[in-house]
């Protein structure tokens, strides 16, 4: 079974920020970050974005008082949102930033330290879901074809780095999964890797056979030129031995596609992204590419189908004879 890892330390802004608040404050945030962490089971990176908003929000209050965080009201709330706006952040950045307030002040109440919940009478901006870049299914193809032809060298690195892409494209999972796998996650014989996604949710999710035949050669060949004390049983390695970082891998994606002439500039997301599209573009229903995905609703799911609709369109406009 897959396990969180840390995912990195605090920004150096939020750490300052957070080291400036009055000790009541603090040990607030302390409590909510536990919370987040512990009792919801939260990604790193989601409780590093709940965190660093609340510690923004708490910054602009004035002192404790009684209870705590009497002085966190409807009307501080939208002060603290304008405030945001003022400083161009986006209306998804705004609903974001609004849902992590309401996660806050539900939790100060349920804590003793609100009376009331001034979260509830804070409405959501409403968001525009932009459609999200994708490879082609050729251009996916180059970058793969690509990773591959390095690997031939039998560098370990590169083995490994033709093993992540072919993952990440075959199954369409996160790169903190990714990232998180260890070696057991991996069943070849059957083709499917055990991935703990959102929530600490778990689901199986297969891949093919170019997937399974980097992983081989990876394992065989790469992993363990690369492994060390420090390396337990993660699948994928650094070249110091440790477990591969996310941004080692956003890198590496980013790199694979800029070399595919015409391909949007994308990273893992990217890969994702790519990856539920051609499979309802070939003909999956929604509910599987779901549960592939490891989507806690449909809903997320559906945006991939406005992403296929906008393909089918540009394709009618292109080759039919009267659009």
């Amino acid at each position: 079974m897959a396990r969180s890892h840390s995912a990195g330390r605090p920004r150096p802004d939020l750490r300052a920020a957070r080291s400036h608040l009055p000790e009541p404050f603090a040990a607030a945030v302390d409590g909510f970050e536990r919370h987040l962490a512990l009792e919801r089971g939260l990604s790193n990176h989601t409780v590093r974005g709940y965190v660093g908003d609340v510690v923004s929000l708490l910054s602009g209050l004035p002192g404790p008082g009684d209870p705590v965080l009497a002085g966190l009201d409807v009307t501080a709330l939208r002060q603290w949102l304008s405030s945001q706006l003022d400083g161009g952040a986006s209306r998804s950045t705004l609903a974001r930033r609004t849902a992590s307030a309401r996660v806050f002040t539900a939790w100060a109440v349920r804590s003793g330290l609100l009376a009331v919940d001034p979260g509830l009478r804070l409405a959501s901006p409403a968001t525009q879901r932009d459609l999200p870049p994708v490879l082609r299914t050729d251009q996916a193809d180059d970058a793969l074809h690509a990773a591959a032809a390095g690997a031939q060298q039998e560098d370990p690195v590169a083995l490994r780095d033709h093993a992540v892409l072919e993952l990440l494209y075959a199954t369409g999972v996160r790169v903190g999964e990714l990232c998180g796998l260890d070696v057991d996650d991996v069943d070849r014989e059957h083709r499917v890797v055990q991935v703990v996604g959102k929530g600490d949710r778990e689901r199986t999710v297969p891949f093919g056979a170019p997937a399974d035949e980097a992983l081989q050669k990876w394992l065989a060949g790469g992993r363990p030129l690369l492994c060390g004390d420090s390396s337990g049983a993660a699948l994928f390695l650094g070249v110091r031995g440790r477990r591969l970082d996310q941004r080692a891998v956003r890198r590496l994606a980013h790199d694979a596609v800029g070399s595919v002439p015409g391909a949007p500039d994308i990273g893992p997301h990217g890969f994702r992204h790519s990856a539920a599209t051609h499979l309802l573009e070939g003909g999956a229903d929604l509910r599987s590419v779901q549960e592939l995905l490891g989507h806690a609703t449909l809903a997320a799911t559906q945006l991939y189908t406005h992403v296929t609709v906008e393909r089918l369109k540009a394709i009618h406009d292109r080759t039919h004879p009267r659009s």
